[in-house]
């Protein structure tokens, strides 16, 4: 199957395949400079610190990779057709398990390798680390990655087995927990005392709160341990043998864990799996039908008669949202986890050059995400219509209204979450007013934009056939739909940062180019901001509107 899946890519998706392996070598090489000049500046402060450093980072991935794996397994288990063709054949729950299992573990973990290993190379030759150091780095990962992805499988099977019963007590209790830890955040945020920011006394208490990563039960210790124990050397023969057996030592408790909780995992999913199906699969047979949210009926009763058939589609398009659990709860975990970047901003001083680009930065990151989920989600709408297109057909309404609903659908779900994330880090950086207007108005343009050009082209290069979103985004549109949204980010943050850029390039002239600083002041101050906002309107009429009318074009002219 894997032969045959590359074989497939490398006839097919050679821009994607080429692109994913440019842009991760990029990435890599950017993280391992970054990483390289850290520890050399760590070494010379506080090697010390460099063991709880990678127990927090590495604790952090472990929580990732148990949500990550458990929408995977989700997935993979309850709502994919190959879950439904296993199930009729004669193989017993837990080898299904043990089949998806190793799918969902290389789409969550990959990225952890990606992430880890610049930083793991970079340690090891500024630590100046043996040989075996780099041998035993990639079996002491994929040991760990598969404890957190196992812990997230069996928390997927017990969910599933009770959730039915408990949904309206877990959903509670998950609010209850999320607006505790949002408030907590804030008020840990809010309640520092700036002057005690980069003292003794404030990384003293850093330290003591990162204490917590340092349990030894912990799966994240016994690989930070591995890894610091293999990288020690020594000119004593026996010295460096003991610390190469004691990094033994820790990959076996690692593989050791990893397989019993397999084992676990197997039990569970023998017991639980195909009850838990059923249960899934047939949790409203047993009482009457759902009814509507009053936010459709809402959307339904809002606007004229004529407009009717288009928010229709948009409670549609909105109730297979909220139904699938890998669509809500990805978006749900990047932009939390964005939210709760931005929060602790506000730990540092900056200075108005610096703070300006961070918000930048941070205005770019925003958009990058929201590419990614317009391209994952939003592009594959409308092609998804494929296998009911027939019924669309034979409704009252145009084809245009299809592509307005899709298009108007990605604007209203992401302009809320992106635009109060851009004013959380503003407030958080302590932006002027004239800053903040000018990235809410770039983070709208941005909805736009991005919006536009994944339904846009998902109108113009339908894939109608295919029924799995996955492999419809990850085909030559889908592709091109990253790549030209890449594109538009760029030009979008240059523009909403014009006028700060302009005036820090006018202080850095001084007197040496009076022309130039001349030329440059016209996009200071009032008149630089309504440039921005003119610049700005521009490129999302374009950005948006262009792709958008040619993909309505095209889609009229489709033959179904």
């Amino acid at each position: 199957m894997v032969a045959s899946t590359l074989g497939h890519m490398l006839q097919t998706a050679r821009l994607r395949i080429t692109l994913v392996a440019l842009l991760s070598l990029v990435f890599w090489g950017s993280l391992f400079g970054i990483f390289y000049e850290a520890f050399h500046f760590l070494e010379d402060l506080h090697a010390d610190v460099i063991p709880m450093l990678f127990n927090a980072f590495f604790l952090s991935l472990m929580v990732m990779l148990v949500f990550s794996s458990g929408i995977l397994l989700y997935s993979g288990l309850f709502t994919s057709r190959e879950a439904r063709l296993l199930l009729t054949l004669p193989a017993t729950p837990d080898a299904i398990f043990a089949h998806v299992f190793r799918e969902s573990i290389w789409f969550s973990s990959w990225g952890f390798v990606l992430l880890g290993s610049p930083m793991l190379v970079a340690y090891g030759l500024v630590h100046g680390a043996s040989l075996a150091y780099y041998l035993l780095m990639l079996p002491l990962m994929v040991s760990f990655a598969i404890i957190p992805a196992t812990l997230g499988g069996m928390l997927c099977l017990t969910l599933v087995r009770f959730l039915p019963r408990l949904r309206l007590h877990v959903l509670s209790m998950a609010g209850v927990l999320a607006v505790a830890l949002g408030g907590w955040l804030g008020w840990s945020a809010f309640s520092q005392n700036d002057a005690d920011r980069l003292t003794t006394s404030w990384f003293e208490q850093a330290f003591s709160r990162l204490a917590v990563t340092e349990q030894r039960f912990l799966p994240s210790w016994w690989l930070t341990s591995g890894l610091m124990e293999a990288s020690r050397s020594s000119s004593d023969p026996q010295q460096q043998w003991a610390a190469l057996a004691e990094a033994g030592a820790f990959l076996a408790v690692l593989v050791a864990n990893g397989l019993f909780l397999q084992l676990l995992a197997g039990l569970l999913a023998r017991a639980w799996y195909r009850r838990g199906y059923g249960l899934l699969a047939g949790e409203y047979t047993a009482r009457r039908a759902p009814q509507a949210s009053w936010v459709d009926h809402a959307i339904e009763r809002l606007g004229s008669k004529q407009g009717l058939p288009l928010r229709l589609l948009l409670v549609k398009d909105l109730r297979l949202f909220r139904r699938d659990i890998a669509q809500w709860s990805q978006f749900a975990i990047f932009f939390g986890l964005l939210a709760i970047y931005f929060v602790n901003l506000r730990s540092f001083h900056y200075d108005s050059s610096y703070a300006s680009l961070i918000g930048s930065l941070n205005l770019g990151v925003v958009g990058l995400i929201l590419s990614t989920f317009t391209t994952r989600f939003v592009y594959p709408m409308i092609s998804l219509e494929g296998r009911r297109f027939w019924i669309l057909g034979l409704l009252p309404l145009r084809r245009d209204q299809i592509v307005w609903s899709k298009f108007l659908f990605s604007v209203a779900g992401s302009l809320p979450p992106c635009c109060l994330l851009i004013l959380l880090s503003d407030r958080m950086l302590g932006l002027p007013g004239k800053a903040i207007l000018l990235h809410e108005i770039a983070c709208v343009t941005l909805c736009i934009g991005l919006s536009g050009i994944a339904v846009g082209l998902g109108a113009l290069i339908p894939d109608l056939r295919e029924a799995s979103p996955s492999k419809i985004a990850a085909g030559f549109g889908g592709t091109l739909s990253l790549v030209l949204s890449s594109l538009f980010i760029m030009p979008v943050v240059l523009a909403a940062g014009l006028p700060f850029h302009a005036e820090a390039a006018i202080t850095a002239l001084g007197s040496s180019w009076p022309w130039l600083a001349a030329l440059l002041g016209i996009f200071t101050g009032g008149s630089g901001v309504a440039v921005s906002v003119g610049i700005l309107c521009v490129l999302g009429l374009f950005a948006g509107g262009t792709p958008l009318m040619l993909g309505i074009r095209s889609f009229r002219r489709l033959e179904a």
